[in-house]
């Protein structure tokens, strides 16, 4: 096997280099007024868990002691629909949440992950920092979230599989494919013929590995850091759904924060967010050379017929008629016409 990349910079910057995937990152000096936890799925190198790691020392120095929050990567608290649960509720104070994962509490929140609305970089980046974002901020806060306006990147979705290469939408027929518990996605594969199985991610590998599902999809950095290519042979390079990625807060939680200490991490969480964007593109190309390595073969096949396929199969239709008018105007704004 392919000798793993070297942990990135941004993990060494934490301090939390060759730290297992369970660890839990706290900055004890003196306690703090208001300490929170902050749960992911992902793990401690994904780009956007390695930002908040480094943020949260510089928050609570900036702060004068009186906020930190402790770090708890790799669904230590449980999965995302668990862990947005916990946060709704006030349990968990902070989160990192994906459109597609509120989408079930209301439709509309998967609008930015659409399958096959974004070509690749550009007009997505528009959306998420302009009307779109303010829009699913604004849905965001209606069910009890603080969402910060910008958008940590989480890459565009490709399919992986074991037995076969998926090049043309008939590969899909049948398919029994691993899908987050994200209704868009859901709908996205099942307008494309396969048969999809809803799971959380920290149960994915072994799915995979038991054969109780025979592919997944994720972005790269995710299909690398899992090791999913122990037990996949295949990537085809669909770049079906972009997931931007949010930090949010407990809206009581965030309310009981003194002005002062909201201007500083918001302040913190959007340079995050923007370095974090840059990391991502900078670390494609290791991670893309780390999957080759590991003995997976990449293939790209033509995008028109799968969203010819979807189309033909109803998607567009039926996805605009569930996120409603406001949304859907929203996104074609920015990503063109799709209906």
């Amino acid at each position: 096997m392919a000798q793993r990349p070297r942990v990135s910079r941004r993990t060494v910057l934490t301090g939390a280099a060759g730290v297992t995937a369970a660890t839990i990152l706290r900055w004890p000096a003196s306690a703090a007024e208001f300490s929170y936890k902050y749960g992911s799925v992902l793990p401690l190198t994904h780009p956007m868990v390695a930002r908040m790691a480094e943020a949260a020392p510089l928050i609570k120095e900036a702060t004068g002691g009186q906020f930190e929050y402790a770090v708890y990567p790799s669904s230590a608290l449980g999965g995302d629909t668990a862990m947005l649960a916990q946060t709704i509720s006030g349990a968990l104070q902070m989160y990192s949440l994906s459109g597609d994962i509120l989408a079930p509490r209301n439709a509309a929140a998967g609008i930015a992950s659409v399958g096959f609305a974004w070509p690749g970089y550009g007009a997505n980046w528009e959306a998420m920092d302009g009307d779109l974002g303010k829009w699913y901020v604004a849905l965001a806060a209606k069910q009890g979230l603080h969402v910060f306006p910008k958008a940590f990147d989480h890459g565009f979705r490709n399919i992986t599989t074991r037995g076969k290469q998926i090049n043309t939408p008939d590969d899909l027929r049948g398919l029994k494919l691993r899908l987050p518990v994200a209704p868009t996605l859901i709908a996205l594969f099942k307008s494309l013929g396969a048969a999809p199985t809803a799971l959380n991610f920290g149960e994915v590998y072994s799915a995979l590995q038991t054969g109780i599902v025979e592919g997944q999809e994720n972005p790269l950095q995710l299909i690398d850091e899992a090791k999913f290519y122990e037990v996949q042979k295949y990537i085809a390079m669909t770049g079906h759904s972009w997931a931007p990625l949010h930090t949010c807060f407990n809206m009581a939680a965030w309310n009981k924060l003194p002005p002062k200490v909201q201007d500083v991490v918001s302040d913190y969480v959007e340079k995050a967010a923007v370095k974090e964007r840059q990391d991502w593109q900078d670390n494609l190309s290791v991670v893309t050379k780390h999957l080759k390595d590991s003995g997976m073969i990449f293939n790209t096949p033509e995008i028109e017929p799968f969203r010819v396929a979807a189309r033909k199969g109803g998607f567009f239709t039926d996805i605009k008629a569930k996120m409603g008018d406001e949304a859907w105007t929203l996104l074609e704004k920015y990503a063109g016409k799709l209906v």
